[in-house]
């Protein structure tokens, strides 16, 4: 495996890649990103479904890491992931314009990729009965949570990705790296913290579900939806993958001055 400062060097040329893509090749990898993400968000639902409490908790965290799984290993630009940019862009190994140009075409990727996956599966009747309810129900929760609960959650969810992020590039084997992604993305979903770009998933199927299946949920609607969960959890997501980012910066990549001490004055013998 890779050292902690390995990995930090490493990641450098790994976002000097990434941000000198062409914008296309940027968005159709994110396009992907959403999907896959999407996917092991609706594998986690369908499993799910018809359990309560923790018992539906640990099943929802045992079965969702399959999303990043496959965005580390088969190569997708994952907005969540990307806020590691922060560590090179401090350190001036990426310009400020085209970060920002990485980070929104793979946000508004990750939403197409979701979008797509929720009308695939909602308008297959792939979930049905006690699954078709728990879509509802997830998406109406995360609706009702408050701006700065969701802003929270999205800080601590983002501190584990970017930690799974970070230590698959440990590994120099596909097994070493699943393994690494798999417990902090468990870790997030179990504890109930909130992911942008699987909600753009969750959010997006939950009323097209409702409507479908004519089920209705108090808690649904589209203001919660964006003011009370992508907007907040969004920037909990940037603030938290940047506080991972800037830790290991400061660790591993920054340049320390060294203070020049003023050369030592020859005594004068003949005094």
């Amino acid at each position: 495996m890779f050292s902690p400062k390995e990995i930090a060097q490493n990641y450098v040329a790994v976002a000097q890649g990434k941000i000198n893509q062409k914008w296309y090749k940027i968005l159709i990898l994110a396009v992907l990103a959403g999907a896959y993400i999407a996917v092991g968000a609706v594998l986690s639902t369908v499993a799910s479904s018809g359990m309560t409490g923790t018992q539906a908790a640990l099943i929802r965290g045992a079965v969702f890491p399959v999303g990043l799984m496959l965005v580390v290993i088969c190569g997708a630009e994952l907005f969540t992931g990307n806020c590691l940019l922060t560590a090179p862009a401090i350190n001036k190994d990426i310009a400020p314009k085209p970060l920002f140009k990485c980070l929104g075409v793979s946000y508004l990727g990750n939403f197409i990729g979701g979008v797509l996956i929720a009308l695939l599966v909602v308008f297959s009747h792939v979930m049905g009965g006690s699954a078709a309810e728990a879509c509802v129900n997830i998406a109406a929760t995360k609706c009702s949570l408050s701006f700065f609960d969701s802003l929270l959650r999205g800080i601590m969810c983002n501190i584990l990705v970017c930690l799974a992020v970070w230590a698959s590039m440990a590994s120099k084997s596909i097994s070493g790296k699943i393994l690494a992604v798999y417990l902090p993305i468990f870790a997030f979903v179990v504890c109930g913290f909130e992911h942008s770009v699987a909600n753009m998933y969750y959010l997006t199927a939950g009323f097209l579900t409702s409507a479908e299946y004519a089920i209705s949920s108090n808690g649904l609607g589209f203001f919660g939806a964006v003011f009370n969960n992508l907007i907040p959890v969004t920037l909990g997501n940037i603030i938290g993958g940047a506080l991972i980012a800037v830790a290991y910066w400061a660790v591993y990549l920054k340049k320390d001055r060294v203070k020049e001490n003023p050369p030592a004055q020859k005594s004068d013998e003949n005094n």
